[in-house]
């Protein structure tokens, strides 16, 4: 796995949980140093033990681990590149969800070799939409979660949002969109240091 999957997680504790938390969790899962290379290659299986330490360190359940990590990935200052990533997808919060049937494409572009999985968005009637996200790696739904909950925020839309399970190998998020201008949106522009 590409490295900066295994950083962001590293600046996800380091930054909600401090310093030692993120040493403790480094130590206890193995690994032999404590900061990840954004370009190096890492096995898969060192995520795995990473997440699952963190989970036993902090005394978090994993989907709460994972949404939380999706959340900051987003509304975190010091990321502002996924967020903007993310805006390029629409207007509106419903064209954003339509966008992320290109996220992968997308993220190749701006870091290739990242794999993010597919993502279909499905629209039902009542503002109701479903999310499939297809990964080889379980828990990306509620990474998802944290990601949608954030963006949801940033477009000012009032959304219920609930991992509905995996269907066919895909983990499913169901979104029902309650009012798409609940509050006043960030502002957004192409430029960055803009918005």
């Amino acid at each position: 796995m590409l490295g900066l999957i295994n950083r962001s997680i590293q600046c996800f504790v380091r930054d909600t949980y401090g310093e030692a938390a993120w040493n403790r969790i480094a130590g206890a899962a193995g690994l032999g140093f404590t900061s990840f290379e954004a370009l190096m290659t890492y096995p898969d299986e060192m995520t795995q033990r990473v997440v699952e330490t963190a989970c036993e360190v902090l005394s978090k359940p994993r989907d709460t681990l994972l949404e939380d990590m999706g959340t900051y990935l987003v509304s975190t200052p010091e990321r502002e590149g996924v967020r903007r990533l993310l805006r390029f997808g629409g207007e509106t919060f419903v064209d954003f969800l339509f966008s992320l049937e290109d996220l992968q494409a997308r993220a190749r572009l701006a870091v290739p070799g990242l794999v993010l999985p597919e993502i279909s968005t499905t629209e039902h009637a009542n503002g109701n939409l479903t999310i499939r996200c297809r990964s080889c790696r379980a828990g990306f739904g509620y990474v998802m979660m944290g990601v949608l909950r954030a963006m949801a925020d940033d477009y000012g839309a009032l959304v219920f949002l609930e991992y509905a399970g995996v269907e066919n190998g895909e983990e499913v998020v169901s979104v029902q969109l309650l009012d798409a201008a609940f509050a006043e949106a960030r502002s957004f522009t192409l430029a960055p240091g803009g918005a």
